[in-house]
């Protein structure tokens, strides 16, 4: 684990496509309050980022927490109602400021507001995109949130890192630069003095000692999905940073000057995922059922030869489900070694498994091996 000073450079001159996820606890006060100064700060550097040429989209937090600030309820609500009211409330004050602090630099700003389902399906995936790089195309700043008025508990996303991960997998993002309130994460509690900054996480790095779950203020994730999320997004080809957001200038200090602001990166992998299996690779939790291999058929997946997965490995299913829709595959203990497409419904996969000289239930081009 290398804790010295990173010396990637972490941009170019070339135009790049850059996601930066900013938390509730960057854009708000400890009393629910929007924190202006921040914000504007971020949009500062923003717009610089955006008139040297490259693109930004903002997946931004706050609603909620800007709206729990602004009314007190006439009753006592559950989490369901106080989420709805509040989001409803706070994103249109959120936005507000957003239009008007990018208005400033003469940049307009397009809202986006999404559902998790909304990544369920391949064709709304993708209609979703298409938007998204419309926008971007027009010189448009994407600001994207959760549809907390109309999501599920059961279908949110985990919180933004999540989502933020999605979008920038999804628009083929360059970098994902996650604003924390920390600088990144620490060989132990960034309060002790003892601890140092991790600079550079590899694939095969272990964290699991160095990572909490705790969450703080108002954000919904700890460092945990944060650094869950940046995993998942590396390995898919993007390159990931987890920086301290209220630190000055520090977005444009990472794109111009990075040895000089303290952050964590996440090494993008050297072999990119395509599109679909982008898509396959955040779908996991819209499985429609799941197929058990045997521990062999589990071993040959989980080695580096590019198998498909083929019926005379199969040994059960749960769930029912059409071809196209997304199944996940266990081995016999029920881990979940994979997600994919899959080519054949589950009717035909009970009537062909543990066959020979079938077609493949899964095709390796739509089969993401976790």
């Amino acid at each position: 684990m290398k804790t010295n000073p990173n010396t990637i450079n972490l941009m170019s001159t070339d135009r790049k496509r850059i996601v930066v996820k900013v938390g509730s606890n960057v854009l708000t006060h400890s009393d629910g309050t929007p924190n202006v100064t921040n914000m504007s700060a971020l949009v500062d550097q923003i717009a610089e980022i955006h008139s040297a040429g490259h693109q930004v989209v903002v997946v931004s937090s706050g609603a909620v927490a800007c709206g729990r600030g602004a009314i007190e309820p006439s009753r006592q609500l559950d989490p369901v109602e106080s989420r709805q009211l509040f989001s409803a409330i706070g994103q249109i004050r959120l936005m507000n400021i957003y239009s008007n602090l990018f208005g400033l630099h003469n940049i307009v700003i397009g809202q986006v507001l999404t559902q998790k389902e909304n990544f369920s399906s391949r064709t709304s995936y993708l209609n979703q995109r298409g938007c998204m790089l419309t926008m971007l195309e027009n010189g448009v700043v994407p600001v994207v949130n959760e549809n907390d008025t109309a999501s599920l508990t059961e279908l949110m996303f985990t919180d933004n890192d999540e989502l933020s991960g999605l979008i920038a997998t999804m628009i083929d993002a360059t970098m994902l630069v996650i604003l924390s309130n920390v600088d990144g994460i620490y060989t132990g509690d960034p309060a002790d003095s003892s601890s140092q900054l991790i600079a550079r996480v590899s694939a095969d790095d272990n964290l699991s000692d160095y990572v909490s779950e705790t969450k703080s203020g108002f954000g919904r994730g700890g460092m945990g999905t944060k650094c869950n999320t940046a995993r998942k997004v590396a390995s898919e080809g993007v390159m990931v940073v987890i920086a301290k957001g209220d630190r000055r200038n520090v977005l444009t200090d990472l794109i111009n000057c990075p040895d000089s602001v303290p952050h964590t990166l996440f090494v993008p992998s050297s072999e990119p995922l395509s599109k679909v299996k982008r898509w396959i690779a955040h779908s996991g939790s819209f499985a429609k059922g799941s197929i058990c291999v045997n521990d062999q058929a589990a071993e040959m997946l989980r080695s580096e030869k590019a198998l498909s997965l083929l019926p005379v490995g199969v040994v059960s299913t749960d769930g029912s489900w059409e071809a196209g829709d997304i199944v996940a595959v266990v081995d016999s203990k029920g881990q979940r070694i994979a997600v994919g497409k899959a080519a054949v419904d589950s009717a035909q996969t009970v009537q062909t498994m543990g066959c020979h000289g079938q077609r493949p239930i899964i095709h390796y081009d739509y089969l993401y091996l976790e």
